[in-house]
């Protein structure tokens, strides 16, 4: 460090020495005309001392709001609530185009049709007029489901959002857990609750999206259920208008379950203002406009998915519906022509794949595409001769006008972050986060063209790195400071529903919350996320598994000794390296008249592989794993796992960090061979 650069950095330490960050509050600065100075050479981040009593220098904080934790937005800091937010749409935007579907009555798609920020808003009031309490939404993305969320913003009520993927168990499990009064729901979830109506008492109200007045299903009195079509519903609202219950920042909002991997879901609790505050963190990033549409297929049962319609209504944006099949979705896109395009990486890998295999001849596309991205490096525009020759066509798969990628939930590989920008011409960038943050916890500034990480910490919140020496990690390791991420502010969440218990595991006395994710700092005050604190990771479309709960369940088949469940959140499913019961195998390769001439042999034959992942499906099934729980490639090996060649504890329990670099080749053929699948089965683009 220069001697400039030195005694600008001592002066910043004179001026926060003995500042002291005690929650979400910032700490206190006496005017140092120096202090702007400094922060903007440090990158996206800029590091504050995390208490007076030890003075470290360890907690991170956007370069956009240094000196205070964001909490509003900058431009409206009146709006507190998520109904404040609606209102101001609908009063600044009111005639503006809104939420937009194909589907017509008849079934058929064609255009979209649009319904104006001041027609949601009469809906959303004659909705919300009949309701009450705890409402959960159990279907996939419609307008109806934004209105619905609306309602019970304007009238106070708890929104608790259900979802398929999870199970009919899990569903009925949150619906007691939540006391859930009313559900919203489509046809074909209808018949799963009516199933479950004797085990979920406290449901009062089912009204059917989509559901034909006068072809409802009849329920004894003695149920205690009334069940009706959500057109009825809204025109007994109309003609008894309520008046709105408006909510305060400290309100809770909703409740979002986790998927419950290792036990029974949890619900999040979020408070308007956790919400407000994570989206007005996030707007402080590329601008968002009236004239902006946006393309809405994520789940909105996910916080991600949530918390950008969050800020398409602050700006007043448009956001145009899928028809419902992930398979149409291009489809979709090609008539909406959205401009702004949020996924998540498995979806991206497709895209990559797909057209890397229709150019992978191409002399013309590899030279555009290196043409295109030493321009990215240099800072140049892109050249309309590429766009001509090349990239308009692949721009084009996504309707030609995005303007703006986003990629969450896990991580995105730097080559496709790359590819995604070169081909699109767009503004491409990673977030990190999740529920219990109210979703965004950091994200790459949009003029950052460096891949691999997920950016500096969202305005709304700080972040720090905590020492996690079992697994050698700590906020001193060089060249790069490594450990647990904690983050604190008003995004975090307000604790489990009805469990205290495991509250006080993720928020410690301080208020930070414990992500279980291992990250490190990369230059310029950049976030990299490396490991998991425990054995649960996320696979490409961001679910979370367990392995330990998967192994279990496969040491019941007949072939497998022992066996090592493995999941890349690059990619979207689960490979597992399987040590056989030998005895099992040669009995097996006898009676099918398999000639082999010795283990390895026989490991290797495709028939033996074929055979043991048909057993491992079979016995997946029996359990009741969720598809994406389903080992989808298998290597079989016939040295087992041992204390001697260091895979395995004095316990016996598989030491993951090993077994992965052990196998790591193993591993790697395997994504390979299912990537190849893909493209040549023609799921990809």
């Amino acid at each position: 460090m220069d001697s400039r650069a030195e005694r600008r950095l001592q002066t910043v330490r004179n001026h926060l020495i003995n500042a002291t960050v005690v929650n979400d509050q910032p700490p206190v600065l006496r005017p140092c005309p120096t202090v702007g100075e400094f922060f903007s050479d440090q990158g996206y981040s800029v590091v504050l001392p995390e208490k007076l009593e030890t003075g470290k220098w360890n907690v991170y904080r956007n370069r956009r709001s240094p000196l205070k934790l964001v909490s509003r937005f900058a431009d409206r800091p009146q709006i507190a609530t998520l109904h404040d937010n609606f209102v101001h749409a609908i009063e600044t935007f009111g005639d503006y185009k809104y939420l937009g579907t194909r589907v017509r009555e008849d079934g058929t798609v064609g255009e979209y049709k649009w319904m104006t920020y001041g027609e949601a808003g009469a809906a959303r009031s004659a909705i919300g007029s009949g309701l009450g309490s705890c409402v959960g939404l159990y279907f996939v993305n419609r307008p109806e489901w934004l209105i619905v969320d609306h309602a019970c913003s304007a009238y106070s009520f708890i929104s608790v959002p259900l979802y398929d993927t999870l199970g009919p168990d899990a569903v009925r499990y949150i619906v007691n857990h939540a006391a859930i009064q009313a559900i919203f729901c489509v046809p074909e979830t209808l018949d799963i609750l009516l199933k479950s109506l004797s085990e979920i008492p406290s449901v009062h109200l089912i009204v059917v999206v989509g559901g034909v007045d006068g072809q409802m299903p009849s329920l004894p009195l003695t149920t205690g259920v009334k069940i009706i079509s959500y057109s009825k519903l809204y025109s007994e609202g109309l003609n008894n208008i309520q008046p709105f219950c408006a909510p305060t920042s400290d309100d809770v909002c909703t409740i979002c379950y986790t998927s419950g991997t290792t036990g029974t879901p949890k619900g999040v609790v979020l408070s308007h203002g956790n919400l407000i505050a994570n989206v007005a963190g996030t707007s402080l990033g590329p601008k968002l406009y009236p004239s902006d549409i946006y393309i809405s297929y994520l789940p909105l049962a996910h916080i991600y998915e949530r918390v950008n319609q969050i800020l398409v209504v602050h700006s007043g944006g448009a956001s145009g519906f899928y028809q419902g099949d992930n398979m149409k979705l291009l489809d979709d896109m090609a008539v909406l022509k959205p401009t702004i395009f949020c996924s998540v990486p498995r979806l991206y890998n497709r895209i990559y794949a797909g057209i890397m295999n229709d150019v992978k001849t191409s002399g013309v596309f590899n030279a555009a595409y290196k043409s295109e991205k030493q321009a990215i490096i240099n800072g140049n525009k892109s050249s309309a001769t590429w766009d001509k020759l090349v990239f308009n066509k692949i721009k084009e798969k996504l309707g030609g006008r995005v303007r703006y990628m986003i990629s969450g939930a896990s991580p995105l590989s730097p080559e496709v972050m790359d590819f995604l920008r070169v081909c699109f011409g767009c503004i491409v960038v990673e977030g990190y986060g999740m529920t219990e943050s109210s979703c965004t916890i950091s994200v790459m500034d949009e003029t950052d063209i460096l891949s691999g990480h997920v950016g500096a910490p969202n305005p709304a919140c700080e972040i720090k790195l905590v020492d996690v020496p079992e697994m050698n990690y700590t906020s001193k390791d060089q060249p790069h400071p490594r450990g647990e991420i904690c983050l604190r502010g008003p995004i975090v969440f307000q604790g489990y529903y009805k469990d205290d218990v495991n509250t006080k595991e993720v928020i410690d006395d301080d208020g930070w919350l414990h992500t279980g994710d291992i990250g490190l700092w990369s230059p310029g005050g950049r976030l990299k996320i490396i490991d998991r604190k425990k054995n649960i990771f996320k696979l490409a479309q961001g679910e979370y598994v367990a392995p330990e709960k998967i192994e279990n369940v496969y040491a019941k088949c007949k072939f497998i000794a022992q066996c090592f469940i493995y999941g890349d959140s690059l990619y979207s499913s689960l490979v597992a390296i399987v040590a056989v019961d030998i005895d099992v195998l040669k009995a097996w390769a006898a009676a099918e008249g398999i000639k082999y001439e010795d283990l390895k042999q026989l490991c290797v034959d495709p028939r033996t592989k074929a055979a043991v992942l048909a057993n491992m499906d079979s016995i997946a099934r029996e359990a009741g794993l969720k598809g994406f729980e389903f080992a989808k490639a298998v290597t079989l090996v016939f040295e087992q796992f041992t204390l001697e060649n260091g895979l395995l504890t004095p316990t016996f329990k598989i030491k993951r960090p090993q077994a992965k670099s052990y196998f790591a080749k193993e591993i790697a053929d395997m994504y390979t061979e299912l990537l190849a699948f893909e493209v040549s089965s023609q799921i990809l683009l």
